[in-house]
């Protein structure tokens, strides 16, 4: 008789060989899962509706709402592949009530004028550079972030871009997210693609020997730690005070969309959600550019009014 541990195993070299999970879904679904393997210890009734019931009431208590949410996601994931293969005759998330009320975190935005600071801090450190391989990081620098920003990509999906990705001919990066989804975007700005242009030229060799479009001084794959240390960096040139992180390029990118009253289904596309509701976290975003517009700059907050109240 095979083991809760016996069927882990086999459902993540499922998600790794069939579903193509990136290494840290997979790294995420294995925790969750083993979690929930030491729960139960020795116990044979691992499909028990009352044991899990009982783990999910566990969970609430140590975690916060976020943190519960992705370790039922990944339990409810495996039960489901179990149910599919028929190893359950009756799977017991069916029978269970999971719905819980869950905080809703804004995202947290860039604003305008600080974007535009930064980009000109990336800019003018490229002016500045005193050696070539100081100019050559700044090229790469400047390249790495006006991608982010231009194209809301996850920095996971940034730093796993291959050379076949960029076509720099006709201005598109394929990316591919989170369960190995696909979709193109075209890179519009001029700019952009001109730092997307010189950071090819300046690296094309060190980019053919690693096999990843953006490369580090080892000649190895840029990894998120790097870029989170570079937009920490610039941040502090730019004497930004507001801590930057890589997502926010991502949710700047979205908010500013939709204040440019582009439709939200063309965002989701775009970021590569799954569901609409997902993207529409962002209207509350822009529910507050909303609110700050109506106080503060209504022209009838500058009209003086004979009669009125004073």
């Amino acid at each position: 008789m095979n083991t809760i541990n016996d069927h882990i195993e086999a459902y993540l070299e499922y998600c790794r060989y069939r579903k193509r999970l990136d290494s840290k879904t997979l790294k995420a679904y294995r925790i969750d899962l083993k979690q929930y393997a030491v729960y139960i210890n020795t116990s044979e009734d691992f499909f028990s509706k009352n044991i899990l019931d009982s783990y999910l009431t566990l969970l609430h208590k140590q975690y916060k709402p976020k943190t519960v949410k992705r370790k039922i996601a990944s339990l409810k994931a495996f039960f489901h592949h179990l149910s599919y293969q028929e190893i359950l005759s009756e799977n017991p998330f069916d029978k269970l009530d999971i719905r819980f009320r869950e905080a809703k975190l804004l995202p947290k935005t860039i604003p305008f004028h600080s974007l535009q600071t930064f980009l000109s801090t990336l800019y003018a450190q490229k002016g500045l550079a005193q050696t070539d391989y100081q100019r050559n990081c700044c090229i790469r620098d400047i390249a790495v972030i006006e991608l982010l920003f231009a194209t809301g990509m996850r920095i996971s999906e940034l730093c796993s871009l291959r050379p076949q990705h960029i076509d720099l001919e006709n201005s598109t990066v394929r990316i591919y997210g989170k369960g190995a989804k696909e979709r193109i975007l075209q890179v519009g700005n001029p700019e952009v693609l001109s730092a997307l242009k010189t950071y090819f030229m300046t690296f094309q060799d060190d980019i053919e020997a690693c096999g990843y479009f953006f490369v580090n001084r080892l000649c190895r794959k840029l990894s998120d730690q790097s870029v989170r240390f570079m937009i920490d960096h610039y941040a502090r040139l730019a004497n930004l005070d507001q801590h930057l992180t890589p997502h926010m390029f991502r949710h700047s990118f979205a908010t500013l969309l939709l204040e440019q009253d582009v439709d939200i289904r063309y965002i989701q596309q775009m970021l590569g959600h799954s569901s609409i509701s997902t993207t529409e976290i962002y209207t509350h975003v822009s529910n507050e550019k909303q609110k700050d517009i109506l106080f503060h700059r209504h022209p009838r907050n500058f009209m003086v009014v004979e009669g009125g109240d004073e």
